[in-house]
This record gives C-alpha cells, structure tokens and sequence, in this order.
C-alpha cells in the first residue's frame, strides 16, 4: 500500500515521462565475431567475479574460483605476476557436502573481496566451502599468509551466489553481508585493525529478511563542511519491505548511511550503529504501472566535489509476464534530503507504520557528531543520551523517499536483465560533461550509452561472449580509458571507443559519441583525447551532418559497384548492409526510385543482423538489368551502403540437333514413360494408405484390450467364518450364492448398483442393489494375474471394476481361483471397518 508521500511522488513522477524514449534501439550492433577485445581465462578455473584496479601499478587483480591473478592493463592476457592458489581444504569441502550444499558450485572458495589495505598488502575473503576465511597478500612476492587464517564471518558471505558489499576505508573493513550459514542473518559491520567494531540491531526494521548487498560508497562530506560533519558510508540493497500492509510492494530498494566517527552508545546500543538510517529509493514510472523495486548494482560516480556524487542503479521488475529493466540516477544532495527529514514509526495499535509527527528527541537521532554537538557537550556517540538512542533504535526508516533525477528512469529497456554497469564522464568538444554509461546483461551483451540529460542515446550495443554468460562485475580504468567485464567463464578487456568502425564523417557525427569526432585533416573518426581539437567535428546534442558539407570532406561514402551476371529467369537477392540500426534503406534503379512494394525485405526472423537488408528480383529478365544503389538515411542524411550492376543473359534457343533425339523417341516410348509415371503414383498411394490402416489397427487393438473383462471365480466357500465377519447375520450369507454372480458359463455378473468414488466419497445407495453385501473391487494389469491387494467393501452397492494398469508383483500362481483363495484367507476385518462391512 502507497503512502501519501510516494502517491504524490508518484504523481510528480507521472507529469515527466511524457518525453521518456521507450525501449531505445541501440544505433550498432557489434556481434561476437566484430568485437574487439582481450580475454583471459584458465583451464578449469571459473567465477571471474572479484576485479580490483590498482592504475598507478598498472595491475588488475582478479579473484576467481581458488585463485587470484595480477594482469597487466595494457593486455590482460599477459600475467604480471604467478598465480596465487588459495584452495579450501578437502575436510572444509566434505563437510560442506554434507551439510547438503553442492560440491561443483558452493563448496569451493570462491574469491568475494579483493582490495588493497596499505601500500604494502592487499586484504582478501574467500567463501572457503562455506566457512569464510581472510587473509592479507604481500604485493611485493605476491603471496598469500595461508598460515594464520582470519575468521571471515561477517565480512564475506557463506554462499557465493549471494550478495554482499565491503570497503576498506583507513584500515577498517566496512562490510554488508549475510552473517551465518543459513543466509537468515544480515548484516552491516565494521571490523578490522584497532578499530571499535561495530554492527546493526537484529531487527527486522533495521535489516529484514535476506536482503541482496549491491554496493557501498564512501563519501568524505567532513571536507569543506560548514557544520563539521562526518564522513559517511552509504549501503545499498534491496529486502522486503515492511511498512505496506499488502504484498504488492514486498521487494523495494534501500539506501541506508553509518558515520565513520561512530563508535556506539554507553548503554544503549553498546557496539551498535546509533548513526543507522535507511530510505527507500524510488525507480518507477507510475503512469505505466512500472515499478522497479530490485535493486542489481550501483555505481558511484565522484565529482570534482563530495556534492557532486552521483549514484546510478540499475533495476528490475520485480513481477509480470514481461522482463524489464531500468537504470536511474540519483544524487547524494536528494539522499541527504530525505536523511534529514521525517521518521516513520510502527504503531503498535493500528499495527501499521506511519509517519512520525511528535516531537524529535535533541540531539537529534541517527545525526552524525557536528559542531553543534560539540558546542553542547556531545564529542563522540558514547555521550548521548538514552532517549536519543532508544528513538534511533525504533526508527531507522525515513518516511520520505529519494526519487531519481528528473523524477524519471535514464533509460528502460524491455525483454532485457540489467545486472551490472560502469559509468564515465567525458568532456565533448562542446566543453559540456556527459556521462557514458556501460551496461551489462544477464546473456552477456554491453550497452554503450550517452546521457542527454532529456534521454538516453544508445550508441551500441556489443557482444562480449559467444556464450550467453551473464556479467557479473565491471571496472573501468579512466586512466588508460579500458573497461574490464568478469564473468563465470573469462575476464574481457575491450577500450571504451573504437572511432576506426565509423568510416565517413557523416557516420562519425550521428554515432554522438563523446569519446570520437571526424578529423578534417586526415579525414578518419578518431578519439578526441589523442588528436587536436582544433581540427576536430563533433556534436553530441543534436547531430548535425551539414558540417560535412565541406569540399575537402565526402559527404556519401562511396563504394565500390559490384557487377553481377544472371541468366533469364533467375531470382536475384541484392543485400544491401547498413551502417546503422536507426537507418532504412532506400533503393534506386538507374538513377529513379523503387517503390516500396519491389523492396522486398527480409525480416529478423531469416537474418539474424537486423541492418541487413536485400532486394528481390524475381525471374529476372533483360528489364532488369541496369544500375542498382542502395542509400541509407538517417536523421535526414543520405549514405550510400551499396552498389551494384546487374546484367541479364537471355537463354540460348535450343538448336535442332538438341531437338532430334526427342523426336526419335516415337509415340510408344513417350507412353511407357506416362505408364512408368502412374504407377510409381499408384504404389506410393498403396504404401500410404498399408501404413495408415496399420496404424488404425493398433489404435482400435489398444481401446480393446483396455476394455476385456475377463472371467474369474469366486471361492467355493462363500460361508466360511475365515473371511465372513461373525456380524453377518444368516440371510446376509445366503446373497452369497454363486448363482447370483455368475453365468452359466463361469463368467461374473455386472451387478447394477454404486461404486466408491475416486475421491473417497460415495453418493448415497440406490434401492435396487443387494443391501449389505458389497462387492470387491479389483485391479488387472494382464489377462492372466488379478490384483486383489486393495478389496475393500462398502456400506452400499457396488460393482466389480477391472482397470489395466501396472500393479506390484504377487505370487505366481497357477491357478486364478487358488491365488484368490489365498488372498482372501490372509485378509482380516479391518479395525475401522464398518460392522456391515465384509472382510473382502
């Protein structure tokens, strides 16, 4: 259920996705094979999930599955340094296997944390067969301390699948994490040195249920500060919600705050946060019906300034028939907003949450120290007071709620799992700063994309694996302009621009990349960064091609024609390749436009690249032949794709030599061959035909055996007390005479009456039946063995039912009439039977 607040969030949320671009189509698209990149892998080695940079040492760490790698920069499939291998030991894993977990997927020790601790070591956590382990790593030998292991619970997860975030900040590990092995305690601690160590309440109002870790920030807001504030670390995640009352709005995204300088209360919240505050972080588009309430990853983006932190999320629907993703944005001002505004509280009577609206206790709760508390006699969080503590301890939620920029997702994309993203900002030759946004997949593509401000514009989208493998990490060197994608199966580094693919000015322009722009003097794209500015063409808001208008500059890339030679009557498919996914193509015929009826197009379904498009020629003929150029427009600028010229042979006539061996055929042979032809037509009917009277026969076979009833008798001895219950009366045991149920000739009788129902419920008796003696039911898999496991009476009317089915193996018995004998001999009356009830 919606609070007030987030409706008129919402409602102010409505007024701005008017202008929102739907489900934007990427300009390229770079398949696997086109994609240029470097891989690193080892054989049998997977989950390349942890990446770590170091830029100043040229090094990217990487921790995999028991394993832990220094890889240049420059080219990751060169390894600086050997291999560290830290193995979990095969005590740890049997006991993992047997406390049901998978041995191929969890009880290894998969790598989780990787960071440096000083200039000298590098700290790292390792799910170790689900009992985490740390230990510190000597840069200089590159060595890992395996003898004096560090308890890792608490700062790296039990499980590997699960989320989890930490960072290291001055020597104190700061983790966000799952802190036992059944995944059912979260936590948010800090550790490490000679730090106080510090944690979260175990409330359900602080953390609730298994909630998903998916980043932290640190953020020095004590720099430059007015107040003297402190330096805060930022969490996000997303859990359960609980403050709604229905199950709509279970799953929801969170962004909650400690103070570095916290060191817990005297008496109250001993070793606890008293600094923990949380919020709700809105992705929504509520004239849609679109909520994007679980949170994937999040990436900090730092500006010249603390102020100027920017946070980008990516997200997914949570419900629907329909995957969705989105990526929104948010600032540390929007979050410090709503820190500072009012709390929710549990109200017990109406057991529900809702704002808060009497008076704050002074100081004010979960506020880092500040001058002001200075100024009153509050230095540090062991001198406040209990009723500052006890109100943080029940109210950790806000009630205000942080909306993204411009109220509005960045981008939303439909039929597609956003798991990852890296963010860059980059200076165009219009001296503005945009932010390129790097989107990873769940099936392992990357978007490239450009903030406008107004929308998104996806410059392309590429393929990074063969294999659908999701991305599951992204690290960006601003220094050497790289992005480094992890993975369960390799490591892929790729360079953030490739300006060569764009091959005419026009191309360049429309690509709106800020990493690429035409160079005039030598006439190729290339990276701004690397050439003069001064003789560069760029435009990134509005793409304006007339700039290529200049003489020295082509304005259409011309290619080369291509010449084709058919006979008459052949089809021809002229493919026509674009540059560009935005563009559609145009086709001309000795300089005069084809009408879009003779465009005949391949759909998406036949060629799996979408920019390819083909021309139809049917049966050509001399009419055909001539020029053909196909043109691609995009945002009312011509480029040329294609060029072709094609020539039409008309079919030699056949000569009379050709002719002659026809005519000597004579009429008697071009009968035989008319025979040969009827009967071949003739013996293909008859096999038709034989095949499908086999198949009726052994369709009309099967219905009839499961049909058969087969005869069986009854024992000769009807009126032995063995199996006659001593409550039946004498005129009960007389409806036992064989003549009855039998015929003449050995075969059972159908009894009109009622049956027991499947569902263990019987409809009332009819008058017309025997009372008080019930029939057997039973059971045949084959005409010769009778299942009489379940003979059961009842208290009404009945009939012997035979059903064919696959029973459990009995006795073999020679003879149907001993087998029933004896199965009724070992049969007592049930304890629960009716008094009316036989035996049988």
């Amino acid at each position: 259920m919606l609070g007030p607040g987030l409706l008129a969030a919402m409602a102010l949320l409505s007024m701005c996705t008017e202008a929102m671009d739907w489900n934007s189509v990427a300009r390229k698209t770079v398949y696997y094979g086109q994609l240029e990149a470097q891989r690193f892998s080892k054989p049998g080695i997977h989950n390349y999930k942890t990446l770590t940079l170091n830029e100043s040492e040229g090094v990217l760490y990487v921790g995999a599955q028991e394993a832990i790698f220094a890889l240049s920069l420059s080219s990751i499939s060169q390894e600086l340094k050997p291999t560290i291998i830290w193995e979990a030991p095969q005590d740890k894993k049997l006991e993992c296997i047997q406390k049901g977990k998978n041995n191929k997927t969890e009880c290894s020790n998969y790598i989780r944390f990787l960071q440096n601790y000083n200039s000298s070591h590098m700290y790292t956590c390792g799910t170790y067969a689900f009992q985490p382990k740390c230990s510190y790593i000597d840069l200089s030998s590159f060595t890992l301390d395996q003898f004096s292991l560090e308890d890792g619970k608490g700062k790296c997860p039990y499980d590997p699948t699960k989320g989890h975030s930490s960072l290291i900040v001055d020597g104190a590990l700061y983790s966000a994490t799952l802190n036992n092995f059944l995944g059912t305690e979260p936590v948010i601690l800090r550790n490490l040195g000679q730090h106080h160590g510090m944690k979260t309440e175990y409330l359900a109002s602080w953390l609730n249920a298994e909630p998903n870790f998916v980043g932290s920030a640190y953020v020095k807001e004590s720099i430059n500060s007015s107040i003297g504030d402190d330096d805060k670390i930022y969490f996000f995640f997303s859990e359960h919600a609980v403050e709604y009352d229905c199950y709509a709005e279970q799953a929801v995204a969170r962004v909650a705050r400690v103070c570095k300088g916290d060191v817990g209360g005297a008496r109250t919240l001993q070793k606890k946060w008293t600094s923990f505050l949380k919020a709700r972080l809105v992705c929504s588009v509520p004239d849609r019906q679109l909520h994007f309430n679980q949170l994937q990853a999040v990436y900090t983006l730092n500006g010249n300034t603390w102020r100027d932190t920017q946070f980008f999320g990516v997200f997914k629907a949570c419900c629907g028939e329909i995957s969705m993703s989105a990526v929104c944005q948010y600032t540390i001002e929007d979050i410090q907003k709503v820190f500072e505004g009012p709390y929710k509280e549990y109200r017990e009577q109406a057991q529900k949450w809702a704002r808060y609206s009497d008076q704050v206790p002074s100081p004010r709760p979960g506020s880092c120290i500040t001058n002001w508390h200075r100024d009153n006699g509050f230095h540090s969080s062991l001198e406040l007071p209990d009723n500052t503590l006890n109100f943080a301890k029940k109210h950790p939620l806000m009630d205000g709620y942080v909306l993204p920029r411009q109220h509005k997702p960045l981008l939303v994309k439909k039929d597609e799992n956003f798991t990852q993203l890296a963010v860059d900002q980059v200076q165009g030759l219009d001296k503005k700063l945009y932010d390129v946004l790097f989107i990873g997949t769940g099936n392992g593509w990357l978007y490239k994309a450009v903030n406008l401000g107004s929308r998104v514009h996806v410059i392309e989208k590429l393929q990074l694996f063969k294999h659908a493998n999701p991305i599951e990490s992204l690290t960006f060197s601003h220094k050497k302009k790289l992005l480094f994608a992890g993975s369960y199966a390799e490591v892929v580094q790729l360079s953030v621009a490739n300006c060569s693919k764009y091959l005419s000015c026009s191309d360049c322009i429309l690509a709106r990349d800020p990493y690429c722009a035409w160079n005039r003097n030598t006439s190729h794209c290339v990276q701004t960064e690397e050439h003069d500015r001064p003789f560069l063409l760029q435009d990134v808001m509005s793409p304006d091609t007339a700039h290529c208008n200049d003489p020295t500059q082509n304005t259409v890339s011309m290619t080369s024609t291509k010449n084709i030679t058919v006979e008459m009557g052949v089809t021809v498919l002229l493919p026509c390749q674009l540059a560009s996914n935005l563009a559609q193509a145009y086709w001309t015929f000795n300089g005069k436009t084809v009408s879009i009826e003779q465009q005949v197009i391949l759909t998406d379904s036949i060629l799996s690249d979408s920019t390819l498009k083909v021309l139809l020629i049917s049966e050509a003929n001399p009419g055909h032949a001539g020029s053909y150029r196909c043109l691609s427009k995009e945002q009312n600028t011509w480029l040329e794709a294609e060029s072709y010229y094609l020539s039409v042979l008309a079919r030699p006539p056949m000569t009379l030599e050709a002719l002659a061996p026809l005519e000597n055929l004579g009429l008697a042979w071009m009968v035989v061959v008319a025979l040969g032809a009827v009967c071949l037509v003739l013996l293909l009917l008859v096999l038709y035909l034989r095949q499908k009277l086999k198949q009726e026969l052994e369709k009309s076979s099967k219905n009839i055996e499961s049909t058969l009833v087969y005869p069986i008798e009854l024992p000769k001895e009807p009126k032995s007390p063995k199996f006659i219950p001593s409550t039946m009366s004498d005129s009960d045991e007389k409806l036992w005479d064989p003549a009855n149920y039998y015929y003449s000739d050995g075969s059972l009788k159908i009894v009109p009456g009622h049956a027991v129902c499947q569902n263990g419920n019987s409809p009332s008796p009819t008058s017309n039946g025997i009372p008080g003696q019930p029939l057997p039911t039973t059971a045949l898999h084959s005409p010769n063995r009778i299942n009489l496991g379940n003979i059961r009476g009842s208290n009404s009317n009945g009939y012997i039912r035979l059903n064919l089915g696959i029973t459990e193996e009995r006795p073999d018995y020679s003879d149907v009439t001993e087998e029933l004998r004896w199965k009724l001999k070992q049969r007592q009356a049930l304890p629960d039977a009716n008094p009316e009830e036989s035996s049988v």
